[in-house]
């Protein structure tokens, strides 16, 4: 900062501008104001010194910079302050990219599932200062007392030219399982990994877990062969990884024992980048020299043979873990290896995974999953209870564009203060879990979250109303006839539906023992030039999901031959069965045509589904059209979505 002195000279009198004549201070007999009067004790020519700070420039300012030099004596007046690129930096505002694939709308629909819970402590003086601070209290005394039994660090003083990782308190409250356990508080010392450096603090980080699709075949399985199906959790399932690198943190707050030492870490610890992997290498050993197979379709899926026949069952979503067994005793000893290596925790049968709740009626040999509980969170917290339901996803109306979106900046910011992103992503998460009749809404809505407009966020109340009158839907699986095929598949395209882009929409839906196990509604990536592209194209993405499943229910221990995949263009199955050259479908990418090679080897079969209006709906226009076209064929039973083909 600079000091600059002025010498102001100025005349003894000054004309009184216009402005000041109905001010107080001005004379109108002597047409003198009160300080050109001050003036005249003055002499003729006044100088007078003013000191003011003058902010130095932006080049200034760096040359000071460049020329600061820290003292080697340490001394706190000329060192550096102490900035961190990812800590200091200025923020920007995150927006979702204007196109997004399917699995980053899964991740997207996770991170927005998590804030339509209860809000917790953000730190630890916000709950020691709780009204629940005892509860939130014992529950770090529990994490501590974990961490010590785990030798999780070890107090050192701090190496010269060594990084600290700092270290935070997570706090959550469990609403627990009905009749299981109880609600319960849970606190979580992680360490600050965004202030880590790939290369020297970790390397590798990615981590795989249990597909969606993968644990709705093994309800389908469970259901189908009436086996055993039960829950365990692992305590502290981070802590149980071995770092291959070294780690200093900072002590836990409220919780520090010598202000001079950090903390050494000697196992891994939540909020590391490489903490979730470095766990699933640990359980993917156990579980390999235990006599466990993984599947080469799903990473986190297990399987105990005997005799080439699947006696056993694991599914792995962290530290969630479920197990399937006809025979219990099987279960058990199980339970018992991963009690004598992990700290486990026994759930009994399994009535929750991911939020999904699991009601099953063996005597019926129906199991039902279900988010009734989470999606009434999210129509509470639209505040959408008392609103009018409706009886389809999306009104027959709704022609969203992308002009419908904010032109102007007073439009756009009219709109920032709207939930839309967060209403799709909250919304989405029950598509991706049981709710397959959200699809094609999502996939429209979906469209806009970059720049939403007020036409776009009434479409989307519009599907929070169908939410709110279809609370109790779900997926419905019952035991069908033993000679049926396993694995059947719906495909269906929505030719031109953007009306933007005039990009097609690919949707399928395939079905395990009768029930939706798996679905899917994107927009196509190029632009299809007749209907029977598009349906060619749909008809591509059924076929990569149909070798997937077949092999994943293969290796189950599910023996299937040709699955069948029910297409309603007769075009598009002339154009994959037979090997033709037509002026019409020279341009159709070469990539596509590995659809007659499956066909040849028998690996998939294409049949053309016979529509019955008014009886039975084609499970694929779930997913793909728009529910205007089909809601006079649904059964009035919304619980279960009707999937069987005439």
């Amino acid at each position: 900062m600079k000091v600059v002195a002025l010498d102001l000279r100025f005349p003894t009198h000054l004309p009184a501008p216009q402005s000041d004549i109905r001010s107080s201070s001005y004379d109108l007999r002597t047409g003198r104001c009160q300080y050109c009067k001050d003036l005249e004790k003055r002499p003729e020519t006044g100088v007078e010194r003013i000191q003011f700070e003058v902010e130095p420039s932006i080049d200034e300012r760096e040359k000071e910079d460049e020329t600061q030099v820290p003292d080697e004596s340490g001394s706190d007046e000329t060192t550096v302050p102490d900035y961190q690129l990812a800590r200091d930096r200025e923020r920007r505002v995150s927006k979702p990219p204007n196109r997004l694939g399917y699995a980053d709308l899964i991740c997207y629909a996770l991170n927005a599932a998590e804030e339509v819970q209860d809000s917790e402590p953000k730190n630890f003086r916000e709950a020691s200062e709780s009204i629940y601070s005892k509860d939130w209290l014992k529950a770090m005394n529990e994490e501590m007392l974990s961490l010590e039994k785990n030798q999780t660090w070890k107090l050192v003083p701090l190496p010269k030219n060594k990084r600290v990782v700092g270290s935070k308190w997570v706090f959550k409250r469990k609403e627990g399982i009905p009749g299981v356990e109880a609600p319960r508080y849970k606190a979580r010392l992680v360490a600050k990994g965004f202030t880590q450096v790939e290369g020297i603090d970790y390397n590798e980080i990615f981590s795989p877990v249990v597909k969606h699709c993968s644990i709705r075949v093994l309800m389908a399985i469970v259901n189908m062969y009436d086996l055993e199906l039960e829950q365990m959790d692992v305590k502290t399932a981070f802590l149980h990884g071995e770092l291959e690198e070294t780690i200093y943190m900072q002590q836990p707050e409220g919780f520090v024992e010598d202000n001079s030492k950090v903390c050494l870490l000697k196992k891994s610890l939540y909020g590391l980048k490489q903490s979730l992997r470095q766990w699933y290498r640990r359980f993917d050993d156990f579980l390999l020299t235990t006599g466990f197979v993984r599947s080469n379709y799903d990473s986190c899926v297990y399987m105990m043979k005997r005799n080439e026949k699947v006696i056993l069952y694991l599914l792995l979503y962290v530290d969630d873990i479920l197990m399937a067994s006809s025979d219990k005793h099987e279960i058990q000893k199980l339970k018992e290896k991963l009690n004598g290596e992990f700290e486990m925790k026994d759930l009994g049968n399994a009535k929750r995974i991911l939020g999904m709740d699991i009601l099953r009626d063996r005597s019926k040999g129906e199991l039902f999953l279900s988010q009734h509980d989470y999606l009434k969170k999210v129509v509470e917290r639209f505040r959408m209870t008392d609103s009018k339901v409706v009886n389809t996803p999306l009104g027959h109306h709704s022609k969203l564009s992308i002009k419908q979106c904010p032109q102007s900046e007073d439009e756009r910011k009219k709109m920032e203060s709207t939930p839309y992103a967060s209403g799709v992503g909250s919304i989405m998460y029950g598509m991706v879990c049981s709710r397959p009749d959200l699809s094609y809404a999502i996939s429209v809505v979906s469209r806009f979250m970059a720049n939403p407009g007020q036409v776009h966020w009434q479409a989307l109340k519009w599907v929070l109303r169908y939410l709110n009158g279809s609370l109790k839907g779900g997926l419905k699986y019952t035991r069908t006839d033993p000679g049926r095929d396993a694995l059947e598949g719906y495909v269906d395209a929505d030719y031109a539906g953007n009306i933007d882009t005039r990009k097609s929409l690919s949707g399928f839906v395939f079905t395990l023992f009768g029930t939706a196990v798996t679905w899917k509604a994107n927009q196509q990536s190029v632009v299809a030039l007749s209907t029977t592209q598009a349906e060619y194209i749909a008809l591509v993405e059924g076929v990569k999901e149909a070798i997937w499943l077949k092999g994943m229910i293969g290796e189950m221990g599910i023996s299937q031959g040709c699955v069948k995949i029910h297409c309603d263009s007769q075009s598009a199955i002339h154009l994959a069965n037979h090997q033709v050259y037509h002026e019409r479908t020279k341009h159709i990418d070469i990539r596509l045509h590995f659809v007659r090679d499956m066909i040849e080897t028998k690996e998939i079969m294409e049949t053309i589904q016979v529509i019955v209006f008014g009886s039975v709906v084609r499970p694929a226009r779930v997913v793909c059209l728009h529910w205007e076209h089909i809601k006079k064929s649904m059964k009035s039973d919304q619980s279960r979505l009707s999937l069987e083909a005439h």
